[in-house]
C-alpha cells in the first residue's frame, strides 16, 4: 500500500484537518483491498475518493451550516465505500482482512465526520 503524499508546509485548510487525512488513508485501503468485480471496486473508489473531496470542501466552507453538509455528504460516501468492500468481501471478491481494515478506518472517519455535522 502506498503512503499518502506529505506536504513540507501545509498550508490549506483540509491539511489540518484530521478527518481528511484519515479519509486519505481510508482511500489507499479502500485500493489496497484490490476488490476484483470491477463494479463493486470501481463504486468503493469512487466513494472514497468523493469522502475525501467533500472533506476537503467542508474545511474549505466559512458558514457552519456549508461545511455541516459538506461532512454530512463526506460521511455517506465513506460508508458507501465502505459497504462496497464489505459485500466484495461477502462475495468473495476481497480478503476478510482487507475488509476488516477498511471497517476499522472507516469507523473511525464516520465518528470524526459526525461530530463535525453537529
Amino acid at each position: 500500500m502506498t503512503n499518502p503524499i506529505k506536504l513540507s508546509s501545509p498550508s490549506l485548510p483540509h491539511h489540518k484537518l484530521v478527518a481528511y487525512n484519515v479519509a486519505v488513508e481510508f482511500l489507499l485501503a479502500v485500493k489496497a483491498a484490490r476488490v476484483r468485480d470491477a463494479k463493486l471496486r470501481d463504486e468503493a473508489i469512487r466513494a472514497a475518493k468523493s469522502a475525501c473531496c467533500n472533506c476537503a470542501e467542508g474545511a474549505g466552507r466559512v458558514t457552519r451550516g456549508d461545511k455541516a453538509r459538506a461532512f454530512a455528504i463526506a460521511r455517506g460516501e465513506a460508508v458507501e465505500a465502505v459497504a462496497a468492500v464489505e459485500i466484495a468481501a461477502h462475495a468473495g471478491d476481497t480478503s476478510q482482512e482487507a475488509a476488516d481494515r477498511c471497517v476499522k478506518i472507516a469507523g473511525r472517519l464516520v465518528a470524526l465526520l459526525t461530530a463535525l455535522t453537529r
